[in-house]
């Protein structure tokens, strides 16, 4: 009779959303082993087996975060109207971010706390892979004549990004101003910020430029 498998993929994603719980609470600080597995019901040594030690767990904590956000942008697909993308995919990422608010924090938390043996100056493969669809909605929409070709993608993209990570930011810490909900306002700001960055590149500068 084969021998039955306790330390399975299932009870990999149940230690790590239970250790996504405590870092979003107590930070990395608090993340113990031995407590883990007793709220999971498992031994330390089915922890060990799985991820080596805690150093271990918190890489494939960032990376099983990452790996859900990053099918959730990749489920928006392509579609003739590049700009339009973008906001989709901002309206994406809030709703990652109010369904997963543990894994959400995971992804942004201090990467030398989570990883400590990668460099500084590295750029996890996950980070690109998060960021790429966006880029790619900016580069389709200049091609197709939304953006301007002379402008920056990667600045395109990263403005929307962190538009969208500062209302969330809002909303996840309790931080909204009171009487506005952000809910009530997003996707006008994303649309906004958009449609500035249709503005013509001389228009911008101009607007840079002033006094």
């Amino acid at each position: 009779m084969a021998r039955l498998k306790t330390h399975d993929e299932a009870l990999r994603l149940r230690l790590l959303h239970r250790a996504a719980a405590t870092v979003f609470d107590r930070g990395t600080a608090a993340l113990s082993l031995r407590q883990l597995a007793a709220d999971v019901k498992t031994s330390t040594t089915a922890v060990y087996s799985l991820f080596g030690n805690k150093a271990g767990l918190l890489r494939s904590l960032y990376e099983e975060a990452a790996r859900l956000f990053v099918a959730r942008l990749a489920a928006i697909r392509p579609t003739d109207d590049p700009a339009g993308d973008v906001i989709r995919l901002g309206l994406v990422y809030r709703e990652y971010a109010i369904a997963n608010p543990h894994l959400y924090a995971i992804l942004f938390a201090d990467r030398s706390v989570q990883c400590p043996s990668e460099s500084e100056s590295e750029s996890p493969r996950e980070v690109v892979e998060t960021y790429r669809p966006l880029v790619d909605a900016v580069r389709r929409g200049q091609r197709a004549g939304q953006f301007s070709a002379e402008s920056d993608p990667e600045v395109i993209a990263l403005s929307v990004w962190g538009t969208a990570h500062g209302l969330v930011s809002l909303v996840l810490s309790g931080n909204e101003p009171p009487g506005l909900a952000v809910a009530d306002c997003y996707e006008r700001a994303l649309g906004a910020l958009v449609a500035g960055w249709r503005v013509s590149e001389g228009k911008v500068q101009a607007f840079a430029d002033a006094p």
